[in-house]
């Protein structure tokens, strides 16, 4: 399995939980279930609907948030990008950590606006 996972993060690495306006996306690179490199890229000015095409560029395959709305979570998906939403509030090594093994809970977390 290779992956390129973003997570929506604060300038403490920790999950944002409206991925639109955080300070960083933690960029981590997967292959055979292992972290083999990770980088952080501050996103592009807020503007509705740039993020999803804008990380799909990227070579972004996954998105790990806390909240997100429908019509982000659908622009994500027409990119080829899977939205997994709800994430707890950790930082980005312990969230990729729960992830890689199987660990990780999502609470749905939808935002309305």
């Amino acid at each position: 399995m290779n992956k390129r996972i973003a997570i929506p993060v604060d300038n403490q690495d920790i999950l944002d939980a409206h991925f639109g306006h955080c300070s960083f996306f933690a960029i981590l690179n997967i292959e055979n279930e292992t972290l083999v490199s990770e980088e952080r890229l501050p996103p592009p000015p807020h503007e509705p609907g740039l993020l999803p095409k804008w990380l799909a560029e990227k070579g972004v395959s996954d998105i790990i948030a806390g909240g997100m709305g429908q019509k982000a979570i659908q622009l994500f998906n027409q990119n080829g990008v899977n939205v997994f939403v709800g994430a707890p509030k950790l930082s980005a090594k312990e969230l990729i950590e729960a992830y890689l093994k199987n660990s990780l809970t999502f609470s749905a977390n939808y935002c309305d606006h």
